[in-house]
């Protein structure tokens, strides 16, 4: 019996699948495998966005997939994200087109702004540095770029329109200016880091929280060697084995409780489908108590070695 994977309403009127694929550091010649083994698996939604260097190969993997009948495309959610170098609203569409081509799809059903930050659309657009090696911000009020957005909407490119990595302030600013609400906001969300504060906010407003880096981000480029390891916490493991499951999926299963949308990422087939077999166990309170505890602020994707000069660095607030 294949598993049916909840969905969360968003504010668009669209459903969108609470459990999805990461393919954030997922490299070229290995995410395309990943992802025809997560549809195999049966997930029905995959996490994107233009910075990560792999949509072509994403693209190339879903039409294979469509191509076998293993998923329709109505079956099947895709988001994906414009990138920092791209906020002037006349590069919107523009960019949202790029995406959509390398995927090979007509519509997206999420686009999100990736970052509150603006990059300089000079140079190397994907971080574009000065002469010092300095980063090049351009600050386009979140508004106008938020505008260019709902006109990608209006154009039928994409479904549902949402943020990324936006604090409390950053996203009142967008919903005090905007004609369509965002639905979702994609932020780093795991038990050192529960966002409770920011997750209570944005549900007010009826805006959606996926939850990214779940298990830690454990491969993240900017990882140190003395960095603490949230898969090896040694107060996960007998929460874990209590419940007959790995740290990994207590992780995930954590996230789904809350009603948070999580996108873990792996190109391990074993392991991507361990991933999914979270839908047939529950944790009790207490579980969920002893995991809320571990919340420490500890962000293990600052930005800091790229925002640290940004006038619209997120994190400079408390949410």
């Amino acid at each position: 019996m294949s598993t049916i994977v909840p969905n969360v309403k968003l504010s668009s009127g669209f459903d969108m699948p609470i459990f999805g694929l990461g393919t954030w550091q997922s490299s070229p010649g290995a995410v395309g495998k990943a992802v025809e083994a997560a549809i195999d698996a049966g997930y029905n939604h995959i996490d994107c966005a233009h910075i990560y260097g792999n949509e072509a190969e994403v693209g190339a993997a879903l039409k294979a997939k469509f191509g076998s009948n293993a998923i329709t495309r109505e079956q099947l959610f895709v988001t994906s994200k414009l990138w920092n170098s791209f906020h002037s609203p006349e590069l919107v569409e523009p960019a949202l087109r790029k995406t959509l081509e390398a995927l090979g799809l007509e519509y997206l059903d999420l686009y999100l702004i990736h970052w509150p930050t603006g990059f300089a659309n000079t140079g190397n657009l994907n971080n574009p540095r000065d002469e010092d090696g300095k980063f090049m911000y351009n600050r386009v009020d979140h508004q106008e770029t938020w505008k260019a957005m709902e006109k990608c909407v209006e154009l039928g490119l994409v479904r549902s329109i949402g943020l990324s990595n936006f604090n409390s302030k950053q996203v009142q600013h967008v919903l005090d200016g905007c004609t369509i609400k965002p639905a979702v906001n994609q932020i780093e969300c795991h038990p050192y880091l529960n966002q409770a504060k920011l997750i209570a906010f944005c549900r007010e407003r009826d805006i959606a929280i996926t939850a990214y880096s779940p298990l830690g981000s454990p491969q993240r480029p900017m990882a140190k060697p003395d960095d603490p390891s949230l898969l090896q916490d040694p107060r996960l493991m007998p929460v874990a084995a209590k419940n007959n499951k790995s740290v990994a999926q207590l992780l995930i299963r954590y996230q789904i409780q809350r009603g948070i949308i999580v996108i873990p990422k792996s190109v391990t087939p074993s392991r991507i489908a361990d991933n999914f077999a979270v839908f047939d166990f529950e944790l009790s309170a207490e579980d969920v108590a002893t995991i809320d505890g571990m919340d420490c602020n500890e962000r293990f994707c600052n930005g800091v070695h790229w925002m640290a000069e940004s006038l619209d660095a997120p994190f400079l607030i408390e949410f």
